[in-house]
């Protein structure tokens, strides 16, 4: 198992990806500390690890208060001793980011608040920031490990709606590249993943929604890949386990010599094509 005798934080382990990767790791080995804001969709994600042999705890935290962060890490150590993987996961959307998707509100640019700007800002990149800063003693006396990011593909290209999720997703890249500078000599890796499809529902929906427990894709409905976006043609969408799988990869001794990376993950060549149509694609230019 690629993850046996390790202990891992994951936050917003909640729902969705969180989640996903919650049992993943469990099922290789991992001892896991759940940490999610919401006590019930931590503590049915610890009842899923346990069902399928593995070990968890459940913690409630707030990401974006660092007194919680560092108490998360704190009863980790009290319960399993040691720290090795520290999945900074959690995250939001900006409020009014994506609102064709989710159903949710219209908002102008200039009509989002300084409240809007600190939410986003608090749970997706001082989140991230509290998450290794936390974690760092731990791992520097377990001998090294793992910090992990969940960054986006809107940190790498634009997305319409999002321009402050942009912001906050490209911060942790940037966060990442200089950790794993600064804490490559404790033998500490820092990656992100930057996932562009296969990723949950539940990230656009109100707090207190039922997990989803499947990705945008495959919640849609019968998948078609002649109508699909994406470039590369599989005969299944693309599911949070694709995602979980690179997470995992990155958090195991797999990519031991790998730092310094954010990898976009479920891309299927999405991010290396340009925005334009071509007569060679399907349907109309409103499809990309």
């Amino acid at each position: 198992m690629k993850l046996e005798g390790k202990v891992a934080i994951i936050t917003g382990a909640g729902s969705g990806f969180g989640r996903q990767c919650s049992q993943l790791f469990a099922s290789e080995g991992a001892r896991i500390a759940v940490v999610d804001i919401d006590p019930e969709r931590a503590a049915q994600t610890v009842k899923l690890v346990e069902q399928q042999g593995g070990s968890a705890i459940a913690i409630t935290a707030d990401v974006s208060v660092e007194e919680q962060v560092q108490q998360s890490v704190a009863t980790t150590l009290e319960a399993f001793g040691k720290l090795d993987i520290m999945f900074a996961n959690a995250g939001i959307v900006s409020r009014g980011g994506v609102p064709s998707v989710a159903g949710g509100e219209q908002v102008d640019f200039q009509d989002l608040t300084d409240a809007d700007w600190q939410h986003v800002l608090g749970v997706n990149l001082s989140g991230v920031f509290y998450a290794a800063k936390a974690a760092v003693p731990a791992l520097r006396a377990n001998g090294g490990g793992t910090i992990l990011a969940t960054s986006s593909a809107a940190s790498i290209v634009a997305y319409h709606n999002i321009a402050m999720y942009s912001a906050t997703k490209a911060g942790v890249n940037g966060l990442v590249r200089g950790l794993s500078l600064d804490l490559g000599q404790y033998g500490i890796r820092v990656n992100a993943i930057c996932p562009t499809h296969g990723m949950s529902p539940n990230f656009l929906l109100p707090a207190g929604t039922p997990v989803v427990g499947m990705s945008y894709e495959e919640s849609a409905g019968p998948w078609d890949s002649s109508i699909s976006p994406i470039p590369l043609k599989l005969n299944r969408p693309p599911s949070l386990l694709d995602n979980a799988k690179v997470a995992l990869f990155l958090a195991s001794d797999d990519s031991a010599y790998i730092s310094g990376l954010c990898l976009p993950s479920t891309d299927g060549g999405t991010l290396s094509r340009v925005g334009m149509w071509f007569a060679e694609d399907k349907g109309s230019p409103g499809d990309l």
